[in-house]
């Protein structure tokens, strides 16, 4: 079960960086929750959908360095690059804690941090 929900995870991740939101959304419960600690939460597949229409105005980089899974729980570390409304790069660092309901995702806690160079 496990090794299920890593792969769905990076088909999911994959679906993200090819600019296929519909792909990604196509692997989600339709009452998936969003929370973004420290910021925002988004319930349901509507709200996620707008989320990254507006947010990925390109698709955005990730380097996933470690995929940790037990149980319905898969958490993905590591880094993501994406573009601000002006074009510029931003990149962070991540944390994300996914729960995964019938073979799709169901529940995403991300903790993200943005990097500066140093």
């Amino acid at each position: 079960m496990s090794l299920n929900n890593k792969d769905i995870l990076l088909k999911a991740n994959t679906f993200v960086t090819e600019g296929d939101n519909e792909g990604f959304l196509s692997l989600c419960t339709e009452d998936i929750k969003w929370e973004f600690v420290g910021d925002k939460t988004l319930m349901g597949k509507e709200a996620v959908r707008a989320y990254m229409k507006e947010v990925y105005v390109e698709p955005p980089e990730f380097d996933v360095e470690n995929l940790i899974a037990g149980g319905d729980f898969v958490s993905a570390i590591g880094k993501i690059s994406m573009k601000d409304e002006d074009g510029k790069v931003i990149d962070y660092s991540y944390c994300d804690v996914w729960r995964f309901r019938d073979g799709k995702m169901a529940e995403l806690k991300a903790f993200v941090i943005e990097t500066k160079p140093k």
